[in-house]
């Protein structure tokens, strides 16, 4: 029976993965893997161990849980990314000057489910399954900005089996491996007068690739006192060699035989695989939980997320008479960011409990190289949330959070693009308006 609940609990997050998508952390990280810890802005995560998710976010807590748990979240992300113009182009004579485009922003689901038990009075296993990745924003397909972006779209699935060593009651350890696979997919308008066709011609392209990698997460956690403990909890990169296929439309027949005996028209327009390295970022937490009595927690919480690991993505091609030239190169210029926050819980009886947080996430990417297709920015995190047992063996976690986010300025242009990009592109200038809307619901039963 205990095996059964497993299987279905985690098949259900399984087939729930395909619907994640919208960025909320900063870059395209989505810290969202549990209901219990968004009402607290995920502060303390490393260090207070609630529920089976401290797979995730420490393995070494699962030390201090008893018996068996199961746990099954669902996180509701909408987000809005809106672009007011300032000084766009069009790329050329005879393509019309297009609208600006509505919100890119989009509603996305990012689920996880996680399964532990207590071996022995020292061992703890447990595994997670969840989606620490994602992204989506997707434009008018005849927007301004369609020669830059339309469509971008990365998914993530992270299946994350774990142990935990208890020392004694106040120092435990905790490891697990990851194994992870990613599917990205990009979408834009390619301008195929830049190439001989007629003036104003377009068309789009969309490349699409997949990969999975194997990293690992390891922890500890010990009490400073009876009342304070703090943990300290690491998750390696995520080092990907993506392959995928681009594939043009519209061309003219022209060029499609150009692409068939030209490697430089093949490199620029033609359909072949290609290959891109990913270094997704290693993550480093600590968190601290203090209960000043036995009704409050209050929880603290500072993580580096090492994004420098991106500075540019480079596609190349790996087939046809193109094969080894490069197909698409974006500069990120990225940098180590840190999240801060601050929570707590109040306890008003063993059937309800309040929460409420406070974060602030920095951006890694910078107003001269930011891209349409992340319009990354600073972000302020204010949460709220509960739980509610309706019996000692089940709890219900239920939070809510308001992301506000700076304005992000865009300026898609030399020296982002290069003089052969911009002139067949379109410079893209103009300013970002985001925020983000997340509903988590989580369920946990305990045996």
């Amino acid at each position: 029976m205990m095996f059964r609940k497993t299987v279905v609990s985690l098949s259900v997050a399984g087939a729930m993965l395909v619907m994640t998508g919208g960025a909320v952390a900063s870059g395209f990280a989505l810290i969202e893997q549990s209901g219990s810890g968004l009402g607290n802005a995920f502060s303390g995560g490393a260090a207070s161990a609630e529920d089976a998710s401290t797979i995730f976010y420490n393995p070494a807590g699962m030390s201090r849980l008893n018996g068996h748990q199961i746990v099954v979240v669902g996180n509701v992300i909408a987000s809005s990314a809106t672009f007011a113009n300032t000084a766009s182009t069009i790329p050329a004579p005879g393509f019309a000057a297009a609208p600006v485009g509505k919100d890119a922003g989009s509603t996305a689901i990012v689920p996880a489910a996680y399964f532990s038990w207590e071996l022995d009075p020292k061992w703890s296993a447990g595994i997670g399954l969840g989606a620490p990745f994602g992204l989506k924003t997707e434009y008018d397909p005849n927007w301004m900005g369609r020669f830059h972006a339309i469509r971008s779209e990365i998914k993530t699935i992270n299946l994350n089996p774990s142990v935990a060593y208890k020392v004694n009651d106040g120092l435990s350890f905790g490891f697990g491996v990851n194994w992870q696979r990613i599917d990205a997919g990009l979408t834009k308008a390619v301008n195929y007068a830049a190439f001989g066709a007629p003036a104003g011609t377009e068309g789009s392209n969309n490349l699409a690739g997949s990969d999975s990698t194997w990293g690992y997460n390891l922890g500890a956690m010990f009490n400073v006192n009876p009342n304070t403990t703090v943990g300290l909890a690491y998750r390696s990169a995520m080092n990907y060699k993506i392959s995928g296929t681009a594939t043009y439309y519209g061309r003219t027949a022209a060029l499609t035989a150009q692409t068939l005996v030209s490697a430089a028209a093949a490199a620029q327009i033609g359909d072949s695989a290609f290959t891109a390295d990913l270094n997704l970022p290693a993550t480093f937490s600590l968190g601290m939980k203090y209960q000043p009595n036995a009704q409050w927690d209050v929880l603290l919480d500072a993580t580096q997320t090492q994004w420098s690991s991106i500075q540019s993505l480079d596609l190349y091609r790996s087939s046809g008479i193109a094969s080894g030239l490069s197909l698409e190169s974006v500069q990120f210029k990225w940098r180590d960011t840190w999240r801060v926050a601050v929570g707590a819980n109040h306890h008003y009886n063993e059937q309800w409990t309040a929460r409420a947080g406070l974060a602030y996430d920095q951006t890694p990417t910078s107003d001269a190289y930011r891209i349409a297709r992340l319009p990354d920015s600073d972000r302020t995190w204010l949460s709220l949330g509960g739980q509610y047992k309706p019996s000692k063996g089940n709890a219900i976690d239920f939070g809510y959070a308001h992301l506000f986010m700076r304005d992000a300025a865009l300026n898609m242009n030399v020296p982002v693009l290069t003089a052969a990009q911009a002139a067949g592109r379109g410079a893209l200038v103009g300013n970002y308006s985001n925020q983000v809307d997340i509903f988590s619901l989580q369920y946990a039963h305990i045996f």
